[in-house]
């Protein structure tokens, strides 16, 4: 089996919502981890000190079959085509132990492609 890595940063407040979609349409889970950054919009200011958003990144560990259909159901929940709501992009997976419990699953999946 080959894998890939979705790493998303989206808005704290619709992280559930992207996870419980991606989920929906076949990931197995998500690591969630707090972030801050910035981009082409500066932060607000509120008497000279920055008010950022909290921002999520969020890590999907899939079996390749099943990237383009959760990359595509991040995008449109996160509303990614809309200014500063949120980036998405893939990176492959060289190696992986620790998934046993969920390789029935990636097969499964991986069989219905």
């Amino acid at each position: 089996m080959r894998f890939k890595t979705i790493f998303a940063t989206v808005k704290s407040d619709i992280t559930d919502h992207v996870v419980d979609a991606a989920k929906s349409a076949g990931a197995t889970g998500a690591t969630i981890i707090p972030a801050r950054g910035t981009g082409i919009r500066e932060a607000k200011t509120f008497f000279g000190l920055s008010l950022e958003a909290q921002t999520d990144i969020i890590l999907f560990l899939l079996e390749e079959s099943l990237v383009d259909t959760i990359l595509e159901t991040i995008g449109t929940v996160g509303r990614f085509d809309q200014p500063g709501t949120g980036i998405a992009f893939v990176i492959p997976v060289e190696q992986v132990i620790g998934l046993e419990s969920q390789m029935d699953a990636f097969k499964k999946a991986a069989g219905k492609k």
